[in-house]
């Protein structure tokens, strides 16, 4: 058969690069940029590559497994759905709606049939007791939206391809290619703010690939970057450039909660000396086009509610909020706020802890003493869609002792993995290029108005299933055990739709009245051109105004006023994270193309800290916390700000039944061992991940 090429996207990350994917004799042999793409204009990163690999991987699944004595064994789909359903339903009979969990990963909003039909099968199960990877990464983004603008999912997005003042906190797109904002190539885009004249300055307690080319990088302690933008907002208020839209309420009440985070004060937490605070500040309010933009670094910190907040409140006040060059809100083909709810805070809480739901989620932080503790309500089953929590959620081990002990697991995952090889049940779904996709989440965070409609690349083996199949016929399933009612029509309705029905509806009653024709003939993609101004219309607060003093935020102060004192370590090292361009979490280790070449597990810490410990660089050493131990080689880096050391997450794949060949000779430890459930942000129970004090010695005589 001749070679034919394919035009995709590749929905790996959040940049939905469209790629041109060579096929022959089914297989594929060739992955490249496609340059007619209006959004990526032909970039592309490794992981695109890897396409071919997840294709290809001998240690996906593609038949449902299930647990016996003997160990693994297929069984047919209709089988696995009625296995998976009467457990289920048994185990809720007995035990309350709550006793079955469920946990949603980060992959599901990459899947057009995940985000279409996972929902309404779900919540069929009717369970409170609902998790998801969005409290150990965006929470505090949605929280402030949410707050700020009336729905969760209302996130403005720098307009980067306008600014010309660029500032970034706890982010590193030259290795995430952006993150809360779909901004593909941004290292083009990089280059092409400082080609006009532009400005980019980066805070980071490393200096990142993306801060090692800005104009301007500073370490900042981890943990007190709330202390640096309260004194932004309060500096740019007293010096009389406040200038903040009609619709905006509030300022009095901020001006009053900043008035004592002066410089001098967040200079003394931060380490960024009071007159370059003083400078950005000006800087800022200065330009006539400016963005601030934070993400992972801030938001998964224990004021990371407050970070994502003061972000929003400092692009308000300076009147960029809204404007071109400034932070925009998308406008995407398929309206996804109308079809998600705008959220909710606090309606009810966790049994064990009594953290706040969501959105209808609990912290995830939360989980594990929700399995391990008895009681009324103790989590007895979960359920698990293309998530690993064991290496992506804090006090991993905590975790993996919770799940070995459940009356039953069920997992929507193509592999076993850290935390599916606790299941009874997996249900492989299709992979990538089987599958046709359509973007509905990142469009809405897009730095352009694109949309694209992708035809699967190879066509889908008889005996294998779409994600969307799987939650259809496992859904009817569920139906039949539920007594008739309108809301058992509707949700049958729901799941019979498939997804280009729905994209299509999504396309038609959308704001530029497209339909799934007209995308099928421009495969590369149409271009809707730049964002474009839309407030105070398209706020879905009550009054379509925004008001900028919310009192959760403005009480959490005084937490933050007693928590910021001037460092007193005693020893102890504060551990941050850190994103590789080849690694997607801990679900891209399996793929040799990405794995291979220099190691990428290390501890890096600063030269001095190592002098300091009688370490040496490439030395074996512990990691303590108040959660647990790890051991890992350190590596000595002058990126590193003195007293900081930097694990990347996702690594440590080492655990009994595990079926990753290739992951499993990865080097490196799950930093998720050292961090602490314990330890929530007090206003959206966001996982801390960063600022974590740890101690490092040697393990010399432990390995």
């Amino acid at each position: 058969m001749a070679a034919t090429v394919r035009r995709t996207s590749c929905n790996l990350c959040e940049a939905i690069c469209g790629v041109l994917v060579t096929v022959e004799d089914d297989r594929v042999t060739d992955v490249r940029g496609d340059e007619s793409d209006p959004l990526s204009r032909g970039h592309i990163c490794p992981k695109a590559v890897a396409l071919k690999d997840l294709q290809e991987d001998p240690d996906r699944l593609t038949t449902p497994v299930r647990r016996t004595r003997d160990g693994w064994e297929p069984i047919g789909w209709d089988e696995a759905y009625t296995l998976v359903a009467d457990r289920l339903t048994a185990i809720q009979r007995e035990h309350g709606r709550n006793a079955v969990g469920v946990y949603l990963g980060n992959p599901n909003v990459h899947s057009l049939g995940a985000m279409t039909h996972m929902p309404t099968a779900l919540r069929l199960l009717r369970t409170r007791s609902r998790f998801s990877a969005t409290s150990v990464d965006q929470l505090p983004h949605m929280l402030a939206s949410y707050l700020l603008y009336g729905h969760q999912l209302m996130v403005p997005v720098a307009d980067i391809d306008r600014t010309s003042y660029l500032l970034m906190l706890g982010a590193n797109p030259l290795a995430s290619n952006g993150s809360m904002m779909t901004a593909p190539g941004f290292g083009r885009r990089l280059k092409e703010i400082r080609r006009r004249g532009g400005r980019v300055v980066v805070i980071d307690p490393r200096r990142t690939e993306t801060a090692a080319v800005a104009d301007e990088h500073h370490f900042v302690r981890p943990g007190t970057d709330a202390a640096f933008l309260l004194a932004l907002i309060h500096q740019v208020i007293a010096d009389g450039n406040a200038r903040p839209a009609p619709y905006v309420d509030g300022l009095a009440a901020v001006t009053e909660a900043v008035a004592e985070w002066t410089p001098e004060r967040a200079a003394a937490a931060t380490g960024i000396p009071a007159e370059v605070i003083r400078r950005i500040a000006a800087e800022f309010a200065g330009a006539d086009r400016a963005a601030c933009y934070g993400r992972v670094g801030v938001s998964t910190q224990q004021f990371g509610v407050v970070c994502q907040w003061a972000v929003q409140v400092l692009n308000i006040i300076t009147g960029n909020l809204d404007r071109p060059g400034g932070t925009m809100i998308p406008r995407p083909a398929v309206d996804t706020l109308r079809g998600i709810r705008r959220g909710h805070v606090g309606v009810w809480k966790s049994r064990v802890r009594g953290l706040p739901e969501f959105g209808g989620e609990l912290p995830v932080a939360a989980l594990a003493e929700e399995i391990l503790t008895p009681g009324d309500g103790q989590i007895r089953a979960l359920v698990t869609v293309a998530g690993n929590p064991v290496l992506s959620t804090p006090n991993g081990r905590k975790l993996d002792e919770g799940l070995a002990g459940l009356d039953f697991l069920v997992a929507v995952d193509p592999y076993i993995n850290e935390t599916t090889r606790h299941a009874d049940v997996i249900l492989p779904p299709t992979p990538p290029l089987e599958r046709d996709h359509y973007d509905l989440t990142f469009h809405q965070l897009a730095v352009r108005n694109t949309a694209r409609w992708n035809e699967a690349v190879l066509p889908r083996p008889a005996a294998a299933r779409h994600d969307w199949e799987i939650f259809r016929d496992l859904g009817l399933e569920l139906l039949r055990r539920m007594p008739r009612s309108r809301q058992k029509v509707i949700a049958g309705v729901r799941l019979r739709l498939s997804p280009r029905r729905i994209v299509d509806l999504g396309l038609r009653i959308g704001p530029y009245r497209l339909s799934l024709r007209k995308l099928r003939k421009s495969p590369g993609g149409i271009d809707l051109g730049p964002l474009q101004p839309a407030l105070p219309g398209a706020l879905r607060t009550s009054d379509q105004r925004i008001n900028v003093a919310q009192e959760s935020i403005l009480d959490d102060l005084a937490r933050l006023s007693s928590a910021l004192v001037a460092p007193d370590n005693d020893g102890e090292l504060l551990l941050i994270g850190r994103r590789h361009l080849r690694s997607n979490n801990s679900w891209m280790h399996n793929s040799a193309r990405l794995v291979k070449g220099k190691p990428r597990h290390q501890l890096l810490m600063n030269p001095a800290d190592l002098a300091g410990r009688s370490l040496a660089d490439g030395e074996l050493v512990e990691v303590t916390s108040a959660a647990g131990a790890l051991t890992v080689e350190v590596a000595e880096s002058n990126d590193m700000m003195p007293g900081v050391v930097s694990l990347p997450h996702g690594f440590g794949h080492g655990l009994p039944g595990v079926r990753l060949g290739v992951a499993g000779q990865v080097a490196g430890a799950s930093v998720n061992d050292v961090t602490d459930d314990a330890e929530t942000d007090a206003v959206g129970g966001t996982a801390v991940l960063n600022g974590v004090p740890v101690r490092v010695t040697s393990a010399r005589g432990r390995a």
